[in-house]
């Protein structure tokens, strides 16, 4: 089967010649249809970097992305025509990634518009059921990013991803920004949206996160994959001494005996 999304050999340097960072190093990365992958590491290993790769955001210096087979840079522009759609981004911040001036609403009929070629009443229906979908009652969806809370805001940007009809979704650490009930609820919203199909690169440090959604995960370390995965295989027999101590850290796991 060939795979949905596929990165190799990425590498991705930062910085001119008198000083390079190499962010990501070489690294082979692939999800199958209807799959959910989790990218894990600790804050500069080089996940989020990795993550803007795959959504097109990043170009890499190094390697080829590629989305059923198709290598999704043409020239500068990334994902270009009926690509575009395919695979959207959720961010860390959602207040970041939502116009401040903008209702809700607007903001998610304004995607539709786009990806849909609808006009502006029938965007604002559609903008309106998926933000009901979300559970952003229309009281709330009028409102401004501001007056929403935190779990609000990100359930708006899952809205606005989905107006494309994405088949891949890529989150990067979608739950770190909202409170612990608000994490529950984008968990149980991004199950259903895997069960219905989507297919998910989840990013995250959070490993009780990664565990509980994905199916097979890359652990990241330095920019390059210490040790890959079966999500099940890596929580219970992880192999490499950095792994063991991310899955020990853990609120409230059991303390692994290797």
């Amino acid at each position: 089967m060939t795979p949905r999304l596929e990165g190799k050999g990425i590498s991705v340097t930062f910085g001119d010649i008198l000083r390079k960072v190499e962010a990501v190093k070489n690294v082979d990365v692939s999800l199958e249809p209807g799959k959910t992958i989790g990218i894990v590491g600790e804050s500069g290993s080089g996940k989020s970097t990795l993550a803007r790769v795959l959504a097109g955001i990043q170009k890499p210096t190094r390697g080829e992305v590629l989305y059923e087979g198709q290598n999704i840079w043409d020239g500068k522009v990334s994902y270009p025509g009926s690509l575009r759609p395919k695979v959207q981004m959720v961010f860390q911040d959602p207040y970041g990634s939502l116009n401040p001036k903008m209702r809700a609403v607007n903001a998610v009929a304004e995607a539709v518009k786009f990806h849909q070629k609808v006009g502006a009443e029938e965007a604002r229906v559609i903008a309106l059921e998926l933000l009901d979908s979300m559970g952003i009652a229309k009281n709330d969806a009028i409102k401004l990013p501001r007056a929403l809370s935190g779990g609000q805001r990100q359930r708006v940007s899952v809205a606005r991803a989905l107006s494309a009809n994405p088949e891949v979704l890529v989150a990067d650490e979608p739950t770190s920004a909202i409170d612990q009930s608000a994490q529950s609820q984008l968990l149980s919203l991004f199950s259903e949206l895997i069960s219905g199909g989507l297919s998910i690169i989840l990013v995250s440090h959070d490993l009780g996160v990664i565990r509980y959604l994905t199916d097979q995960v890359y652990v990241m370390e330095n920019g390059i994959f210490v040790e890959t995965g079966l999500t099940s295989q890596i929580f219970e027999k992880p192999q490499m001494e950095y792994t063991q101590k991310l899955i020990s850290s853990i609120p409230g796991h059991k303390k692994l005996q290797f």
